[in-house]
């Protein structure tokens, strides 16, 4: 999976307990070996947030 698509990701958020950023979508490791797996490595839980909606959110 392209990470710079996860950057404009809605669910992608930053941890500051661990100093990281994380994917917010409760996946398990099937669905996760899923999407590493597929030929196009699309994530079917990828939702556009530009940097006004993202803003709004915290």
């Amino acid at each position: 999976m392209d990470p710079t698509q996860c950057d404009s990701c809605w669910y992608y958020d930053y941890d500051e307990e661990f100093d990281e950023y994380y994917c917010m979508m409760d996946l398990d490791e099937d669905e996760v070996y899923r999407i590493i797996s597929s030929p196009n490595q699309h994530c079917p839980y990828y939702r556009q947030g530009d940097d006004y909606t993202l803003a709004r959110r915290q």
